[in-house]
C-alpha cells in the first residue's frame, strides 16, 4: 500500500511540474523546438534543473544498498546503441516536433485538453501496441 501512496505522490508532483512549466502547453514546446523561428529558450530551464536535479539526484540514490521500497536497484544493463534504439529515439523526435507533446504531458493533460489530446494518445498507444507485436515476430 505505501508503494501505491508514494506512486501517486510521485506522479501527482511530476504531472504538477510538467503544468507548472508549461511542458503540457503544445504551442510552447513547439515554439521552444523552433530555433530557426520565433524561438522561445524558457523551457531549457525546465531541462537544465531536471538535469541538475537528475545528475545529484542518482549520486545520492546510488549511494544506498537498495532502495527503499525494493529488494534492489533495477538499471539498464544494455548500453548498446542500435537500430532499435535510434529509430525509437527518431520517432519519439518526430512526433515530439509534429505534436509538441510527449507521452508523460500528454497524460498529463488528458483529461481536460481536448480532443487533439485523445488522438494524440489513441496514436501513441496503437504504435505501442504495433510495436509490440512486431517485436514478438521478431524474436
Amino acid at each position: 500500500m505505501g508503494k501505491v501512496i508514494l506512486a501517486f505522490i510521485a506522479g501527482g508532483l511530476f504531472g504538477a511540474g510538467l503544468l507548472i512549466s508549461q511542458m503540457t502547453n503544445p504551442s510552447k514546446v513547439i515554439a521552444f523546438l523552433d530555433i530557426m523561428g520565433n524561438w522561445d529558450p524558457s523551457l531549457a530551464f525546465v531541462m537544465i534543473g531536471a538535469l541538475v536535479v537528475t545528475f545529484f539526484g542518482y549520486r545520492v540514490v546510488l549511494r544506498k544498498e537498495k532502495p527503499a521500497l525494493e529488494p534492489e536497484f533495477k538499471l539498464p544493463i544494455n548500453r548498446n546503441v542500435d537500430l532499435s534504439l535510434t529509430g525509437g529515439a527518431a520517432l519519439f523526435g518526430v512526433g515530439w516536433g509534429l505534436s509538441g507533446l510527449c507521452p508523460g504531458p500528454a497524460l498529463s493533460v488528458s483529461t481536460f485538453g481536448g480532443a487533439n489530446i485523445l488522438y494524440f494518445l489513441t496514436g501513441m498507444i496503437g504504435s505501442m501496441a504495433v510495436f509490440q507485436l512486431l517485436n514478438q515476430r521478431r524474436s
